[in-house]
């Protein structure tokens, strides 16, 4: 087949310098755009990555999450590097996008101003979403709680149900479930974090033999140390530690002890029934309130079945 004279000029003279030209001014800048945007996110992964990694090992060999399973650390590290690696891939990909429109010599003004526009109105919109994450992030990172905790977060109590990045969700002792956005979360306060302290107030009665009651309250520490079914429970056995104070109705003794975190509550319950028990066999006495009921004079005394005052008088005569 012959291609016509008319053609080959038009080839010659037109067609091929312009396709050179749009090579050279269009095709090969988006090429590199496009090439520069690829080795930036995949090396915007590994370079995300080896950071987190590196803040998870110092937090797991210094900071507060030295406890956490191997298991553990591995999901917290996946979840931040899934977050941040795609927030930064996100970015590079809408600035590729409007270079390789500006290469193409399409006008980006207008185009960069709306965005520009929208990013701000989003901005505000979406401002509380964004610290949710953020914070959520932070968290997870300085391991300031994890699930089945038992934590107080935004005046909320509960144990630790389920966390994600945006909230965390506590059921309290009720049973009633709370949902905390963790952009709320500004004092976190963790009551199961290794160990727990028994923090016990007793009062006894003014009188009672002060060494004694020491010696009958530390024999219940030590007895509830030596327990088989508390000794794993018990760091520290309960003892006296001062005098704490001189009250309105007797002496306050101060106790205190070590458990594991997680039972806390269920040890120092237990202690508090063994000290009504000692108490009781060594006659200490828990004071209460004493109340004294004075009966207006000119009301007519009940007849309870008993001897009346005159009765008595006349049996002495």
């Amino acid at each position: 087949m012959t291609i016509p004279h008319q053609v080959q000029t038009w080839i010659g003279s037109d067609l091929l310098p312009w396709l050179y030209n749009f090579g050279r001014d269009v095709l090969v800048p988006i090429v590199l755009i496009l090439v520069i945007s690829v080795v930036l996110i995949v090396l915007s992964g590994r370079v995300v990555r080896g950071l987190v990694k590196a803040a998870l090992d110092r937090e797991t060999s210094e900071g507060t999450a030295q406890e956490l399973s191997a298991v553990e650390v591995k999901k917290r590290m996946d979840t931040l590097d899934a977050l941040l690696t795609t927030v930064i891939r996100g970015f590079i990909v809408i600035v590729a996008i409007v270079m390789v429109l500006g290469a193409l010599g399409l006008d980006i003004g207008p185009a960069v101003a709306g965005l520009g526009i929208v990013g701000i109105a989003v901005g505000f919109g979406a401002q509380s979403l964004v610290r949710d994450y953020f914070n959520g992030a932070l968290i997870l990172l300085e391991n300031q709680y994890s699930k089945g905790d038992v934590v107080t977060i935004a005046g909320v109590s509960g144990s630790v149900e389920d966390f994600s990045l945006r909230r965390t969700t506590l059921r309290d002792l009720d049973g009633v479930v709370h949902t905390v956005p963790n952009g709320q979360v500004a004092v976190a306060s963790n009551l199961t974090r290794t160990w727990a302290r028994i923090n016990q107030d007793v009062t006894v009665a003014y009188g009672t033999d002060m060494e004694k009651a020491t010696e009958v309250i530390n024999g219940v520490g030590r007895d509830l140390a030596a327990d088989p079914a508390w000794r794993r429970r018990v760091l520290e056995a309960p003892h006296v530690e001062r005098i704490s104070a001189l009250g309105e109705y007797g002496v306050t003794i101060k106790i205190l002890g070590l458990v594991r975190a997680s039972e806390q509550w269920a040890a120092g319950g237990e202690l508090r029934k063994r000290l009504l028990a000692a108490f009781a066999a060594n006659g200490i006495e828990i004071p209460r309130p004493q109340r004294v009921v004075l009966a207006p004079t000119g009301v007519p005394a009940v007849d309870r079945g008993g001897p009346t005052p005159d009765d008595l008088s006349a049996d002495t005569d």
